[in-house]
């Protein structure tokens, strides 16, 4: 009888493995997809050498960019408490700049083409600037994780209630047409986020938001968020942003200034909201200029508000918590990312772990 294909990620586990034995490691593959409580990781391997080593549990990830290390990272990090052991990143490649700095955190790494952070006691090894050996294929999330399905997720992760919603009302509060919500549902149905409560029709209901949202994040930032972006400018300081009003130039925090807001704990080193259009009248009074000069060197991002939710939720002074938490961890940022854990706990855990 034939043997069962490996799926990609296997594959990628197992080259890392043998990049890592390459490096004089002993490495070993000891349990795939472990699963403990809802949480489910892509593998637990044993790294060491000469007969010690440690416990990992590693997250998987093929097309490792800069954009999604943020989330990857809280997946991971989410695992390693689930499962009590240290988290190990496993990618097809690594390069310098996330490598210096996954290093600079404290995070052990490992990709296929060889390069890898691993600390222990009497073992250091730190390899870098090895060229991947292959082209790694996109990952295949489906059609509900492309830019227009990925909106119909945002609505559904922000209201999980509204999954039981006529197809028309949830495309126009996902701002997507008709026909998207008719391609998205069978999507999620398939890879078995929604389904019917024990098979009767009409109550619908999500399943698996843990994980609904860390994929949707990662595809977020890889697809959707590069399309929100209308503008970058600058202003003259960010001291007092606090005090702009932006409810009365129809506009909402994003990103830092958001994550601030909703968890007082990060100080923003740029700016981001969210609007229909360009707010001329704000811009004016704030002094937006295209480019820096000695006068203006504060950054401010200006992106499209792509959803369309109830007008209170439009009026708030921040975007919903889930696109906060997003954008945080799309920075790439080491306080960003801890900002976006803290608002993981505080405003968005209580959405996705009731699916």
């Amino acid at each position: 009888m034939d043997k069962k294909p490996l799926q990609p990620e296997a594959v990628l586990l197992n080259a890392a493995l043998q990049a890592a034995r390459d490096l004089g490691l002993d490495a070993q593959l000891e349990q795939r997809e472990p699963k403990r409580a809802a949480a489910r990781a892509g593998a637990v391997v044993r790294i060491g050498r000469r007969g010690k080593g440690q416990q990992y549990v590693a997250e998987v990830r093929r097309l490792l960019r800069p954009a999604n290390l943020g989330a990857t990272l809280h997946q991971l990090d989410l695992q390693a408490a689930v499962h009590d052991m240290p988290g190990l990143l496993v990618a097809d490649y690594i390069n310098q700049d996330m490598a210096d700095a996954l290093r600079k955190q404290g995070r052990a790494f490992l990709d296929a083409a060889g390069n890898a952070y691993i600390e222990q006691p009497n073992v250091l090894i730190w390899a870098t600037g090895r060229k991947p050996v292959a082209k790694t294929e996109a990952p295949q999330a489906g059609r509900a994780f492309q830019p227009t399905g990925l909106q119909v997720l945002f609505a559904l992760l922000c209201h999980p209630e509204w999954v039981t919603l006529p197809y028309r009302e949830l495309a126009a509060r996902a701002g997507v047409a008709h026909g998207t919500v008719g391609w998205v549902m069978p999507d999620l149905q398939r890879q078995g986020f929604v389904a019917d409560l024990k098979g009767k029709r009409g109550t619908r209901r999500l399943f698996e938001g843990e994980r609904l949202l860390a994929l949707w994040a990662d595809a977020y930032a890889r697809q959707l968020r590069p399309r929100t972006l209308m503008g970058r400018y600058y202003v003259p300081a960010l001291a007092g942003w606090e005090e702009w009003p932006l409810g009365q130039y129809g506009a909402q925090w994003g990103g830092e200034p958001a994550g601030a807001l909703l968890t007082n704990y990060l100080t923003p080193g740029e700016l981001t909201l969210y609007a229909d259009k360009l707010p001329g009248p704000l811009a004016a009074r704030y002094r937006f200029a295209k480019e820096a000069d000695m006068g203006h060197k504060a950054v401010v991002e200006v992106r499209h508000r792509f959803w369309h939710f109830p007008e209170d939720e439009m009026a708030a002074p921040c975007v919903p918590p889930v696109l906060v938490y997003a954008d945080l961890l799309a920075t790439g940022d080491a306080r960003c990312i801890e900002t976006a854990k803290r608002l993981y706990e505080d405003h968005v855990a209580r959405l996705v772990r009731q699916v």
